[in-house]
């Protein structure tokens, strides 16, 4: 991308560059994959909207610190933070930065909502649902021990959030960078993820809706296991596929690039083919684990979680389309994990083409 204005100022914050006037990216590195995450930093009339924050820790605040103080921010402040959704890479920091700057927070509603809920939710509770699913899915029980140990991970990374917050809506229009933006909404990945678009700039802020190199993950939750995640992730990148093919999308993880239809493309025929391999395996009653085979190479012990969350997504939406029947089936053994009842004791989910 050509910026259309030459910044005015150099900066020497690792992974801060100017994409035009007005308009910066700050590549902050994670703990855990994928490996950073894109902050953007467009300037309005009156300082500067962040858009996503990367987690709370301590090395994401000295980054912050050091932009803070940098020459491309021009001494103007910090007037917004808008998060695009709640997970922890992009709303972990959000309270530190509202708090350090005195911006208030900006989210979706489902958004905001689910945040609250798992920051405030106790964590034998929420540890007792991510057992009883993952038993459910017919997960081995030493990963149902493993979750024990490790406990929840939403609290680790994700700072107190402020009070109150601006809601956005789809369809809102955003005056930032000196264009204006049209909120679209996208699901599978999280509930009501934001989603800018300018049509002035062919520019697409696209969160982890459209990634350039990796398929955004598309997981089931326990806390709503009725859900179709990849059918709402499906739905939802059609409007994106009306957007002009040479957009530039910028993504949240990755570099920006060019070609959004082909992208849109690719990721509906990965999900295809993996929705076609399950309903040939499905051919005799499957678990969750099972289905996990034929999508991944061996997980690790760590890994498992998000591999039973992405094969349950996939298993649901075949349900939904009525290509697979699930029904339950109770084992002989159980363990006692210390977590009340055992999650074998409520029975494991078996898939089977209709």
């Amino acid at each position: 991308m050509q910026p259309d204005t030459a910044p005015r100022h150099a900066t020497t914050v690792p992974g801060l560059t100017a994409l035009s006037e007005g308009f910066l990216r700050l590549s902050l590195s994670l703990p855990f994959p994928p490996s950073a995450v894109n902050v953007w930093w467009l300037r309005n009339a009156d300082g500067w909207t962040v858009i996503d924050c990367g987690v709370d820790n301590a090395a994401t605040r000295a980054a912050f610190e050091q932009v803070f103080a940098d020459p491309l921010l021009e001494g103007r402040p910090v007037t917004e933070v808008l998060v695009t959704h709640f997970h922890p890479d992009h709303i972990g920091l959000a309270g530190w930065l509202c708090a350090r700057t005195g911006a208030p927070l900006a989210m979706t509603h489902i958004e905001w909502l689910q945040a609250r809920v798992l920051l405030h939710e106790p964590e034998e509770e929420a540890l007792r649902q991510l057992v009883t699913q993952a038993g459910r899915c017919g997960a081995p029980e030493a990963f149902l021990a493993f979750l024990g140990r490790r406990g929840t991970l939403y609290p680790k990374w994700v700072g107190p959030l402020p009070p109150s917050y601006h809601r956005i809506r789809s369809s809102d229009l955003l005056n930032l960078a000196g264009s204006r933006w049209q909120v679209m909404i996208g699901e599978g990945h999280a509930p009501e993820m934001i989603c800018l678009y300018s049509a002035e700039r062919r520019m697409l802020i696209a969160a982890d809706q459209i990634l350039g190199r990796i398929t955004p993950h598309i997981g089931a939750q326990a806390s709503d296991p009725k859900a179709d995640p990849l059918g709402a992730f499906l739905a939802t990148l059609t409007p994106f596929e009306a957007l002009p093919e040479d957009t530039l999308v910028l993504p949240s993880h990755g570099e920006p690039f060019h070609g959004l239809h082909a992208r849109v493309a690719t990721l509906r025929a990965h999900h295809a083919e993996h929705l076609d391999r399950l309903v040939d395996f499905c051919t005799e009653p499957r678990t969750v684990m099972d289905a996990t085979q034929v999508l991944f190479r061996a997980l690790a012990l760590e890994q498992i979680g998000f591999g039973l969350s992405e094969a349950l997504a996939h298993l649901r939406h075949l349900e939904a389309l009525g290509a697979l029947a699930r029904q339950m089936e109770t084992p002989s053994v159980s363990t006692d994990l210390g977590l009340g009842r055992a999650p074998a004791d409520c029975g494991r989910w078996l898939f089977t083409r209709t």
